[in-house]
């Protein structure tokens, strides 16, 4: 697979307290605080002060949660005074990712369909169920409570790419952003004015679904405005980013891209074979040739159903908003290497 050790992946819904720390969480506790405090972008971090005001000015429905995270969470971990500026993920460190995304756009009911390319020692490797603010949100968390991908009650689903530019400028990571989308969004419009409102530090390319249809792919960065377009697939490019640079090349983006518009374009496109294809190369990305950034998992969404399933090659987790069930599962590495364009 993506990585090269077995891992232990955990479901997990929110208790009357706050959520549950699952020991997954405490692990990975040290990589954050090191990855916070060395970060290779050289940038003095955000005093508690400043990431406080930032979070109020930008998103202030938030701090009742951050607030009730950092309580919670503080007394698990070392380096706990960390916590408010990590939480806030505000002029955090820079970061970059992989990651294929597609738009299924279909009559008899849309999906989004994502690979998530990482490090393994900085994921959460959680799904968590939560209830924080009057809407329940099923996500993929990053950093204890942002969102890789997710799904709130009303059907509004969201995920992320990164867009390719290593430009870097004052913002908030954009997991917040979709935290904060999920939290008190309902529709693709109301998310899409948010993205357009809110400053974020990277470059980002994110996948708007709702339940009544509407879906949106928008490209956004720090040097930039918002893009909102129709393009069905995202990989680690943004449009009109000119000569494809060494970062694409190493990543093989334009590569998954074209690919992955060749299938969503053929109606005759089934979503369960598109599922299968995220699972084999060029998509799927080993930990060997991706350079230690392999898929760790795959992601698809059904809003209409309110439902997520996340693949690997040989498991897999149905949960949904009707039946969600805590739990943890083994995941063992396997390498898939065949092609299965060959077997349909």
């Amino acid at each position: 697979m993506g990585f090269d050790k077995d891992f232990v992946f955990s479901a997990v819904s929110d208790d009357v307290d706050g959520i549950n720390l699952p020991p997954a969480i405490a692990a990975r506790w040290p990589a954050y605080a090191k990855w916070y405090t060395s970060g290779v972008d050289n940038r003095e971090r955000p005093t508690t002060e400043v990431c406080r005001a930032q979070l109020a000015t930008h998103m202030p429905e938030l701090i009742p949660s951050y607030d009730h995270l950092i309580n919670r969470l503080a007394p698990h971990l070392n380096d706990a005074h960390l916590l408010p500026q990590l939480l806030s993920l505000y002029n955090s460190p820079a970061f970059v990712a992989g990651c294929s995304q597609a738009a299924w756009l279909r009559p008899q009911g849309n999906a989004l369909v994502r690979n998530y390319d990482f490090p393994l020692k900085l994921w959460d490797a959680m799904l968590l169920h939560s209830n924080w603010n009057g809407t329940r949100v099923i996500a993929m968390t990053d950093c204890l409570w942002g969102v890789l991908d997710g799904i709130n009650e009303h059907g509004l689903t969201a995920s992320l790419s990164f867009g390719g530019k290593l430009q870097v400028g004052d913002g908030f990571a954009v997991t917040l952003a979709l935290r904060y989308i999920l939290e008190f969004c309902r529709t693709v419009a109301e998310a899409c004015a948010v993205l357009q409102r809110i400053p974020v530090s990277m470059a980002y390319n994110i996948v708007l679904m709702d339940a009544q249809g509407d879906h949106r792919t928008v490209f956004i960065g720090p040097d930039q405005a918002a893009e909102i377009t129709h393009v069905p697939t995202t990989t680690n490019h943004q449009p009109n980013s000119g000569l494809e640079t060494a970062l694409e090349i190493l990543s093989d983006s334009r590569v998954r891209d074209r690919f992955l518009q060749s299938r969503v374009n053929d109606q005759h496109q089934s979503l369960e074979h598109l599922k299968q294809l995220f699972l084999s190369p060029p998509l799927y990305r080993s930990n060997k040739d991706a350079k230690g950034w392999g898929t760790i998992y795959t992601s698809c969404y059904q809003p209409a159903l309110g439902s997520v399933t996340l693949l690997w090659p040989n498991q897999q987790m149905e949960q949904s908003f009707a039946h969600f069930q805590d739990m943890q599962i083994q995941v063992t590495p396997t390498e898939r290497r065949v092609n299965v364009e060959d077997q349909v």
